[in-house]
Parts: C-alpha cells; sequence; structure tokens
C-alpha cells in the first residue's frame, strides 16, 4: 500500500496483545514478513513438502501445498508420503490476459500444470500438479511477462475483480483500469516475495517493511471488486467491499460502496454463516483508494484475531454494527459518504457466442465447464486457446462464471478466430443448455484439502441428470443458476445460487435453494447430508411445478420464495 494518502488514519489497535492472538496470528508475527524458512524449506529433496509453517505462510505468496487424494490412502499403505504438490494461483486484476500473458500461461501449463490451467470464480488461473522442485521455475516464468502471484492467497488484499460481461463501453474500460490500479495498491509490499522467487538481496532500511499491513496483515482475506450495472457477474454482494460504477458522460463519476459479504462458513461451527454485504452509500472516483485504505484498516484494526472462524470482515460488520463501521470509514477517510446512486441489476451470468462492442469490435464469450482448460476428446481448449493467442491482436477476458471472453477483436480478424474456434471443437454455446451455461464448480477432489465431496468433477454429471428433468418440463432453455462447492467454504459462491450444493461427505450433500437470480438474495437450507436420488427427487417436483404455475418473467429463485417452499425448509 502507498504511504501518501493523507485523509486516511493508518494508526493500529493495540487491543489485542501478541499473547492473545490466534496460532495463526502469532506464526505471522514471527514469520519475519512472511518469510519463514520457505527458501531453506524449498531446497529440501527428501520430500515434497515444505514445513508446516511454512505452508500456511506460502499462500501470502500465491500458493497452497497440496496432495492426490486420490491415491492418499494407498500411499499410506505403501509407507509413502502423500503426493504431494502445489497449487499456484496468479494475481490478474479484472481478469485481463494479454495474448503475451496466455502464451506464457499455456507453456507453464504444459511443462508444470499436469497440461491443464484452470479458470477461477474471481477471474485468474490456478496452475495445480505443480512439484516443489518446479515452484520457483514457473513464478519466474510468470515474472517473464511481468505476472505474479502475490496476494493471491493469504490474509490480505486478493485479487480484485471487474465486471467482465457488461455492454463493452469505454465505461466498461475503464473500470477495468480502476482495477487494475487498486489492485498494485492493496497488495502487501512483500519483499519477502522478491528475495524467495527473483533472488533478490535483502536490503537494510529504516523504512517500515509493511507500512499499512503490518508484522499481522489482515485476520483474514479479504476481497474486493468492481461491478457495473446491469451486470452483477462478480456477485458484489459477496465481496468484503465492493464499487458498483456510477456512470456519466465523461465516464465513471463515483461508486456506491458495498461492505460486508462474504460467503464461507464453517462447518458444524454456527456462528459462521454467509452473509450478503450492505449498501452504505456513495463516494466520488477521487476517494476510490482512500475508501479501500479506510475499510481494510478497520478491518486490520478490529477483525477478530483470536477465533479464526469469526476473523472475516463480514463477522467485523456484525460484531460493530454497520452504523458504527460506516462512521469510522468516514472517519478515516476523511469524507462523509453521500447517499447512494439509483442503479439496477438484472443478472450476474455471462453472455455467449460473438456480440459487437459499442466501437464495432466483437467479443466472443467461450463456454469453459467449471473453467477447466484442458484438452478432451472432440474439444480441445488448451491448443484452441493457445493458437488463438498466436494470433489474437486483442485481450483475453477472464469473467467470475469461469469462462474466458475473447476480445477486442476486429472485424476483419474474425472469421480467422472462428475457423480455429470450429477447428478445436469449441464453437458451441449455442448447442449448450441455459442450466449449465449458468453453473459453477469449484475444484474439490482431488487436489483441495477441504474438500468433503466432489464438485468440479461431478457437475457435469449430475447437470445431465438434472437436464433430463428441464426438456420434460419444457424448461430447457431457462437460465437458472446452480452451483456445487466441494464444501462449505463457499469458492463457487453456492450461497447467492437459485439451487446449490454443498459438500458433506462422499456422495453427500447440503441442498440450498431460492437465492436471487442476480446475486441479490442468500439461498436457504432446504434439506441436509442427502444423495443424488434424494436430491433429484426434490428437484423434480419442484421444477414441474415451476413450469406451470411460473409468472411471466419470475425467475426460479423468486418462484421458490414466492411458492413457499422456503418456509418448510
Amino acid at each position: 500500500m502507498s504511504t501518501n494518502d493523507k485523509n486516511v488514519d493508518r494508526s493500529r489497535d493495540v487491543s489485542q496483545p501478541l499473547d492473545r492472538l490466534g496460532p495463526d496470528e502469532t506464526l505471522k508475527a514471527e514469520s519475519d514478513y512472511l518469510r519463514g524458512t520457505i527458501s531453506t524449506g524449498l531446497l529440501d529433496r527428501i520430500t515434497g513438502a515444505v514445513p508446516d509453517p511454512d505452508i500456511k505462510l506460502l499462500k501470502f505468496h500465491g500458493m497452497y501445498q497440496q496432495d492426490d487424494r486420490d491415491i492418499r490412502d494407498e500411499r499410506r499403505r505403501q509407507k509413502l508420503e502423500p503426493a504431494y504438490h502445489f497449487m499456484i494461483r496468479v494475481r490478474m486484476p479484472g481478469g485481463v490476459c494479454t495474448p503475451e500473458h496466455w502464451l506464457k500461461l499455456d507453456e507453464l501449463a504444459r511443462a508444470y500444470g499436469g497440461d491443464s490451467i484452470r479458470l477461477t470464480t474471481r477471474q485468474t488461473i490456478q496452475f495445480h500438479w505443480v512439484l516443489k522442485e518446479n515452484v520457483r521455475a514457473a513464478i519466474q516464468g510468470l515474472h517473464d511477462v511481468l505476472l505474479d502471484t502475490i496476494a493471491a492467497c493469504g490474509d490480505d488484499a486478493r485479487g480484485v475483480m471487474s465486471t467482465a460481461n457488461p455492454l463493452d463501453s469505454a465505461l466498461h474500460e475503464e473500470v477495468a483500469r480502476l482495477s487494475k490500479e487498486l489492485s498494485d495498491h492493496v497488495i502487501p509490499r512483500m519483499r519477502a516475495y522478491h528475495e524467495i522467487w527473483y533472488g533478490d538481496e535483502r536490503v537494510a532500511t529504516s523504512e517500515p517493511e509493511e507500512p499499512f499491513y503490518g508484522k499481522t496483515y489482515l485476520p483474514r482475506k479479504f476481497k474486493i471488486g468492481f461491478a457495473i450495472p446491469p451486470s452483477n457477474d462478480i456477485d458484489i454482494y459477496t465481496q468484503d467491499l465492493g464499487y458498483i460504477a456510477i456512470g456519466g458522460a465523461d465516464g465513471v463519476e463515483g461508486f456506491n460502496i458495498t461492505i460486508g459479504g462474504g460467503m464461507g462458513r464453517t462447518d458444524n461451527v454456527p456462528t459462521t454463516y454467509p452473509r450478503l454485504a450492505d449498501l452504505i452509500g456513495y463516494i466520488p472516483k477521487s476517494l476510490m483508494i482512500p475508501a479501500a485504505d479506510a475499510v481494510m484498516s478497520v478491518q486490520r484494526d478490529y477483525g477478530n484475531r483470536v477465533e479464526r472462524p469469526r476473523a472475516r470482515f463480514k463477522y467485523t460488520v456484525d460484531d460493530k454494527g454497520v452504523d458504527w463501521v460506516k462512521g469510522e470509514i468516514e472517519r478515516r477517510m476523511g469524507s462523509a459518504l453521500e447517499p447512494a446512486r439509483p442503479f439496477q441489476f438484472d443478472s450476474n451470468g455471462d453472455i455467449f457466442g460473438w456480440r459487437e462492442t459499442a466501437n464495432g469490435r466483437f467479443n466472443y464469450t467461450l463456454y469453459v465447464a467449471s473453467g477447466r482448460v484442458v484438452d478432451g476428446a472432440g474439444k480441445q481448449i488448451l491448443a484452441g486457446l493457445r493458437a488463438i493467442a498466436r494470433i489474437h491482436k486483442g485481450m483475453f477476458r477472464l469473467t467470475p462464471n469461469q469462462n474466458v471472453i475473447i476480445a477486442d477483436v476486429a472485424a476483419e480478424d474474425r472469421a480467422e478466430i472462428e475457423a480455429l474456434l470450429a477447428e478445436h471443437g469449441l464453437e458451441d454455446s449455442n448447442e449448450t443448455s441455459a442450466l449449465r451455461l449458468n453453473s459453477i464448480a469449484c475444484v474439490a477432489l482431488p487436489t483441495c484439502a477441504l474438500a468433503m465431496a466432489e464438485a468440479e468433477r461431478y457437475l457435469p454429471d449430475f447437470l445431465g441428470k438434472v437436464e433430463k428433468i428441464l426438456e420434460k418440463e419444457g424448461l430447457r432453455d431457462d437460465p437458472i443458476t446452480i452451483r456445487i462447492s466441494g464444501c462449505p467454504n463457499g469458492c463457487s459462491r453456492p450461497y447467492v445460487a437459485e439451487i446449490a450444493l454443498t459438500g458433506r461427505a462422499p456422495g453427500k450433500y447440503n441442498l440450498y435453494l431460492g437465492g436471487g437470480f442476480h446475486g441479490e438474495r442468500l439461498n436457504t437450507l432446504y434439506r441436509e447430508n442427502i444423495g443424488e436420488d434424494a436430491i433429484l427427487e426434490i428437484l423434480s417436483p419442484i421444477l414441474a411445478r415451476y413450469a406451470k404455475e411460473r409468472e411471466t418473467g419470475e425467475r426460479f429463485g423468486d418462484f421458490i420464495k414466492r411458492a413457499g417452499y422456503l418456509e418448510a425448509a
């Protein structure tokens, strides 16, 4: 964070002494600003893992240590350690990716990442299956095209999101630029990152190493996003801090501000829960960065550093009260929030296929099931996007729904890209059901350590069974948002979907119904810990009734609420 914003109160709260901090807070405080023993741990070739303390510190560097859970038991029987590898997540504000970036990402995926790229629900990419001896080479490869993984994970401001599916106007371009500006501002300074991964020398200085974050950084992860109405594709109400762009004749005039959203909950801990953000007011564009500093500093100083499950900003907002938090933000920002400006959302999905932009160029949105960029029978997504990147003169945009937009295509270049899409079996969005196009799943098994059930691998089969019900009822082309998460943490933003499954055990899920179509309402737990047969048995009559009794333009989630299903949950 920069230190030249004079209006922001950067004083740190000292009400939580070190001896009262939770274990993760103590670890951060004693980590020498996230250095730990990472450098030496990477050199140990006896194991594919790093020492326990460094596993958590590596998250700030943009990676998670994982293992292949499909073979964990077999390796245990053979008295072998787990098949350790690393997930590496790239910082890519607003999902903006140049063809040069994409070609490097493709190269690294084929060299170190198991010939696959995962598009995430926060508009970036992840590599899985990276072995410890290849981590530094992968990070340095990203640096070749000026990409990094700073703060892609960890207790800090994560990658900043930005609407990828508005009306493709100058306003859209400006907000994407502002998301990059804010991301560069809010990430930690991370001298450790440059020393460990790039080989920079440590430089002695009297300046504070982390002038904003301090030794303990934030209590938990902090998510920021920009939305451009009428598209709520980033699910603004799930963000810790949201900026809703208000446009005028000269571009962005300012932003409506939302605070305190978050999806995660901890299983069997009833004091944790998903929460939608509160709209607290409006700021002019000039206060974009001071507002972020003010909001984040409130969480830095007052967030729960003792009980980690209660450490997200949403709990700080609830514990302190929205009015108190708003007043503290205004005090630190040095300016009062204005009343919120009018706006309206009408969807949170993507617009597929070709469309012309306001400047006469063209965008093509490619559906990528669960964001899994791989080559398979009849559909070569990895090879196809590589071929397109070699000739594309515009940009790529990663969407919050795990799809990719081939953006800014000149009319004269469209035919060549269409030919490459067809050659690789990728021009088929019109043949895909609306349910599938509005689906999201997290990675889950076999790589995620938190997963209790399948998500990404299970989604295609499950959607096929729901599609049979929809076709029977004449609903194949009706968009319904459906999301699956392998655990309650909610990486696929399940708690705002019209239909959602969250994993409880292998083959068992909690079923949620009734979220708002454009992310404006949480859904409700309808049935707990049930398998596929029970889920389909529940959904079939509800969908049949929806087909017969819905009102004109009524969304499935709204029907669920009107028909009284949530009252019986």
